[in-house]
């Protein structure tokens, strides 16, 4: 039976997870079919959640690990610990059926379908920063993957940049309009668009914009001896 096709693509079976933020997000696609597990608050929950739910869409669709063409996951930048399991899960995988590993960013999933347009993507950082990376009208960058603060936010505004993310920024002031991007159609949408190219499969390499804050300390702590 010939794989079904979505316009010019020809669809592909992948297993794909966000674990970068408090939320969960699985979206398995099967002979043309998507099955989506999305769970708003899953924080430090990760670890226990994700392998129950890749196997619950998996049992549903009817399909098998071996079955799929590739498996994905976002490498950050977000939580530094979340991250570390999406990774983990996704290069087992890899390694149990020989398939190769689609890494992806937040920033990419938040500018996913952004053409045309100027865009900051934005993960919420903590204690009033983020992780930003911004995007032009072609999708090319024009700011790397960055730890920015508010002022930084509004220059990129008054620049004609819009604010996108796939999380709620809701330490964001409301002077700023952010767009909410669906996480599972951001996750779906970027991995069959960016898995046509075999120059975007590769080793899942964790993003870490900045140090943990567990870093942060042992190197306070060692600097005060």
């Amino acid at each position: 039976m010939g794989r079904k096709r979505k316009g010019d693509r020809i669809l592909k079976n992948y297993l794909a997870a966000d674990t970068a933020s408090k939320y969960l997000t699985v979206v398995l696609s099967y002979n043309g079919k998507r099955y989506v597990c999305y769970e708003e608050d899953c924080a430090m929950r990760h670890s226990a959640e994700l392998m129950p739910v890749a196997d619950r869409l998996l049992k549903e669709a009817g399909a098998s690990l071996s079955e799929m063409d590739f498996f994905a996951c976002v490498v950050g930048a977000g939580s530094f610990t979340g991250i570390r399991i999406g990774i983990a899960t996704a290069k087992g995988f890899s390694l149990a059926t020989g398939k190769p590993v689609l890494p992806l960013t937040s920033f990419r999933l938040a500018a996913y379908n952004g053409e045309g347009k100027k865009i900051l993507a934005l993960c919420d950082a903590l204690h009033g920063k983020y992780y930003a990376c911004a995007f032009d009208e072609t999708g090319q960058e024009t700011l790397p993957p960055s730890y920015i603060g508010q002022e930084e936010i509004l220059r990129f505004v008054n620049d004609g940049y819009i604010l996108r993310s796939t999380e709620r920024l809701e330490n964001l002031p409301d002077r700023f309009s952010c767009e909410r991007v669906t996480p599972s159609e951001a996750l779906a949408e970027s991995c069959e668009k960016l898995s046509e190219d075999p120059s975007n499969f590769g080793e899942p390499i964790a993003l870490y914009i900045r140090k943990s804050q567990a870093e942060t300390e042992r190197e306070q702590k060692a600097a005060a001896k």
